[in-house]
């Protein structure tokens, strides 16, 4: 002879608002009242006709609100896929045209470097106050006033080329008070 051994109970999730009615159905159940409770509760159940509509729960509104979203968000996935492959499609045309040559230049036209001043002509230095030639050089004012004052004019020319960013010399004129670069 075996012992049939009752099922264990199984943990579910309920409504907040049927927590109630669980418990009383709980209570009922480990009374003995199975049968009568499944008995009544059938009976309640083919009460309801099948074509009157229940109002909509919350939960089935947000079921459907997700539906709705989910639907969206496909579409707009397709969208995207759509747009996404048009760009590859446009991004292939351009690339084919700059390997053949096609935009280019062509042979006729000179490309244009990035940088345009390189090609320039430098400019020509023609004379510098003391205060700006001391920034040229790194130097204050005095200081330069100072070197001028203290080396014979080779000295100053080879000290002051040392010290310039191009190399250039430079030398004092006292009529104007300006110093010009010494041509090599």
């Amino acid at each position: 002879m075996t012992i049939k051994k009752t099922p264990p109970s199984e943990m579910i999730r309920v409504p907040t608002v049927l927590i109630s009615v669980v418990r009383q159905l709980s209570k009922i159940h480990r009374k003995g009242h199975t049968t009568a409770l499944l008995e009544a509760l059938q009976e309640v159940i083919a009460q309801f006709d099948s074509s009157v509509e229940l109002p909509v729960t919350e939960l089935q509104q947000v079921e459907e609100k997700l539906e709705s979203l989910s639907t969206h968000l496909c579409k707009q996935d397709e969208l995207l896929a759509s747009k996404l492959e048009t760009l590859a499609r446009h991004l292939e045309k351009i690339e084919r045209s700059l390997a053949s040559g096609r935009y280019s230049g062509g042979n006729s036209r000179q490309r244009r470097s990035a940088y345009p001043y390189q090609y320039q002509q430098p400019v020509e230095i023609n004379s510098f106050a003391p205060e700006n030639l001391a920034m040229r050089l790194g130097v204050t004012k005095q200081s330069l006033i100072n070197e001028w004052e203290t080396k014979s004019e080779k000295e100053f020319i080879s000290w002051s080329r040392n010290r310039d960013p191009s190399s250039l010399g430079w030398k004092f004129q006292v009529s104007d008070g300006l110093f010009y670069p010494v041509k090599q």
